[in-house]
C-alpha cells in the first residue's frame, strides 16, 4: 500500500460490550494499521472478539484485562457487530479471524514473514502448504503445533528460541480462547515478532481441517449452530449456555437495568 492510504493509529475507535473492548474497524483499516505498526518496529498483539470471549471476560477479570489491553480487538462475531451497531457504531461487516488471516497473508507476502504457532498436530504445516499455494510469494518461516498440555519451562524456552530464530513479522497464534490470549500476553517482549494475532479456529478453517458454515448462516449470526452440529460434545456448553446468557445480559445493559 502506498502512503496515501495510511490511517493514523489514533483514529481506531473502540466500544465496550459487557465490559470488553471491541475495535470499530473493517478489514482495510486493520491491514493498514498492521503496516503502520511494522513501520514503527514495535510489538503489538491482536485479539478476536466473539460472544464466547466476551462472556469469558464477564467471568474472568484477568482475561478481560488482557483483551482490553490488546492493541486491536476485532469484531469477529456477527452478534457483536449487531450489538455495536445498536450502540451507534456503523460496522458494515464483521472482521472475521479466518478472513483477516487470509487477507493479511495475501497483502503481506514479499518482504514480510509469517510464523504459524498452534493447531492440532500437522495443522500448521498443512496451513503453510495451502497458503503457499494461494499466495506464491508468501514467506512462511515456521510452523509448529505445541502439545495440548501446558508446556514445561524448558519446552517453553525452546519454543521462544524457535520463534526468535525465525524472527517473523506476523506470529499467528491458534491455541483457542482463552489460552491464546494468555500466551500472547505472557510472551510479550520474549518473542521477536512484530505482531502477534490470536485467531483460534482460523487454523482449522483455513487449512480445510474443519468446514465453515454456509455464508447465509454466517451473515445472520447463526454460525454457532453449524459449529455445534460439528462438535457438540466440546461446544454445547459454549453455545447453549453462553449464547442465551449473552442475550440476557445485553438486554439488561441496553435497558439500563
Amino acid at each position: 500500500m502506498n502512503g496515501s492510504f495510511d490511517i493514523p493509529i489514533t483514529t481506531m475507535k473502540s466500544i465496550e460490550i459487557l465490559g470488553s473492548k471491541v475495535s470499530l474497524i473493517d478489514y482495510k483499516t486493520a491491514i493498514v494499521t498492521f503496516e503502520n505498526w511494522i513501520r514503527e518496529n514495535s510489538q503489538r498483539y491482536v485479539c478476536v472478539a466473539n460472544v464466547h470471549t466476551v462472556m469469558l471476560g464477564t467471568e474472568a477479570p484477568a482475561f478481560r484485562q488482557i483483551t482490553n489491553k490488546a492493541d486491536m480487538v476485532t469484531p469477529d462475531g456477527q452478534p457483536l457487530r449487531f450489538v455495536a451497531n445498536m450502540k451507534g457504531a456503523r460496522l458494515k461487516n464483521r472482521v472475521y479471524g479466518p478472513t483477516l488471516m487470509g487477507k493479511t497473508c495475501e497483502r503481506f507476502q514479499e518482504g514480510y514473514s509469517h510464523f504459524f504457532y498452534g493447531g492440532a498436530l500437522g495443522v500448521p504445516e498443512k496451513l503453510k502448504d495451502i497458503f503457499r499455494a494461494r499466495f506464491p510469494k508468501i514467506n512462511v518461516v515456521g510452523a509448529y503445533s505445541p502439545p495440548f498440555r501446558p508446556l514445561t519451562k524448558s519446552e517453553n524456552i525452546d519454543v521462544i528460541k524457535l520463534i526468535n530464530r525465525a524472527n517473523p513479522d506476523f506470529l499467528w497464534v491458534g491455541l483457542g480462547a482463552p489460552k491464546q490470549e494468555f500466551w500472547m500476553y505472557e510472551h510479550l517482549g520474549k518473542v521477536n515478532a512484530r505482531i502477534m494475532l490470536g485467531v483460534g479456529a482460523a487454523f482449522d478453517f483455513n487449512s480445510g481441517t474443519v468446514s465453515q458454515a454456509p455464508s447465509w448462516m454466517q451473515k445472520y449470526g447463526l454460525e454457532w449452530a453449524y459449529r455445534l452440529t460439528q462438535d457438540p460434545k466440546r461446544l454445547w456448553y459454549r453455545y447453549l449456555y453462553y449464547n442465551p446468557l449473552f442475550v440476557w445480559k445485553i438486554l439488561k445493559e441496553v435497558r439500563g437495568l
